[in-house]
């Protein structure tokens, strides 16, 4: 039987569980590693999911990773000396040689090494054996080992395995272990924020405009609109409260201080990118972004969060959806790493060139 593993938020595990069952009626959680972390068995392949999730990306679903081998683990030294092992013997032989490759360590519960220790010795020995090179920031294969600790599902019987798979990046959803993108703490960062449209930018391969003219819609403190500063991107804040004092001698930013839709009635200049992280309602906050779309260049973008109570999301994402489908193509929606109860949307007129 084939097997995956799964990762996604906690408070949206059981959302990307449904994402799963959508593609795999049968499929059936026999572990779970840690909040929102489960062991799959499917009733398809591997291979079946990543391609539907290729040609759709799942909302929910962060990661996932094949499971070819599994290694009983004695929680001692000698497990790194047992996955060394199984790797030569099973995997090395399926690494494609022209293409490079990294190894993506997770540990659950309580074993006795780290990842380092795991992916060192790995990586060393896989490039040996296959003659790949070793690519931690970009890998086009990625061989995964999952070490756990954790109580089966069905028996509540508690064992510690390590969990072998081998795939392209492009089929684990992220190329980043566990979906867990991580950027750099920059020293003038205004908010964690920037962290969630820097995510977006790079998930949905967005390519700002060259020197574009952009709108933040609720941008206090500013965290959005510093980044597409960063980007050279000229933008109107639009927001009641003050913006980060740092922000603002800067030239390429216009401050209004009213709301949204006080601006609105203003008659707002038009824009190559709107962008939009208020706290409100998402089905409101779809509505506000239907009322600029006219204001918004054919062959402009916008990028959205929808703020989700605890109950009903999937409706209400749907809802809010169906409104912004009354102005825009919805390009794609995703609960990304640095997303917390909400989720991020893409946005483009419904012709665009």
């Amino acid at each position: 039987m084939s097997k995956l593993i799964l990762s996604a938020s906690a408070d949206f595990a059981n959302l990307a569980l449904d994402e799963l069952r959508q593609i795999d009626a049968g499929m059936r959680p026999t572990a779970q590693f840690e909040d929102g972390v489960y062991l799959v068995s499917l009733t398809t392949t591997f291979w079946h999911i990543a391609q539907a999730w290729q040609e759709q990306p799942p909302t929910f679903v962060r990661h996932i990773c094949p499971v070819f081998e599994t290694v009983p683990l004695e929680r001692n030294s000698d497990d790194l000396i047992a996955i060394d092992s199984a790797v030569a013997t099973q995997i090395s032989a399926l690494v494609e040689p022209e293409l490079t490759f990294s190894v993506q360590t997770r540990i659950f519960g309580d074993l006795p090494y780290k990842r380092f220790d795991i992916n060192q010795t790995i990586s060393a020995s896989v490039a040996a054996q296959s003659g790949a090179k070793i690519d931690v920031r970009a890998p086009q294969q990625i061989l995964s080992i999952v070490c756990a600790a954790a109580a089966n599902l069905t028996n509540g019987d508690e064992t510690a395995t390590a969990y072998i798979g081998l795939s392209l990046a492009a089929q684990n959803i992220s190329d980043w272990a566990g979906g867990m993108r991580r950027f750099a703490r920059e020293p003038d960062r205004i908010s964690r924020a920037e962290f969630k449209l820097l995510e977006a930018l790079e998930f949905f391969a967005i390519r700002l405009p060259e020197r574009g003219v952009a709108l933040d819609l609720g941008a206090a403190p500013g965290g959005w609109t510093r980044v597409l500063r960063q980007r050279e991107q000229y933008v109107t804040a639009v927001d009641p409260g003050r913006l980060d004092r740092r922000l603002v001698s800067d030239k390429g930013i216009r401050h209004l201080r009213k709301t949204a839709e006080a601006y609105l009635a203003d008659g707002p200049d038009r824009f190559d990118l709107i962008v939009n992280d208020m706290r409100i309602d998402a089905r409101d906050s779809a509505r506000i972004m239907v009322s600029y779309a006219p204001h918004l260049y054919r062959h402009g973008l916008a990028i959205m969060t929808l703020k989700l109570p605890e109950r009903g999301r999937r409706n209400i994402i749907d809802h809010a959806c169906k409104i912004l489908g009354r102005a825009y193509t919805v390009c794609g929606i995703r609960h990304l790493f640095h997303n917390r109860s909400e989720v991020t949307v893409y946005l483009r007129p419904p012709k665009w060139y």
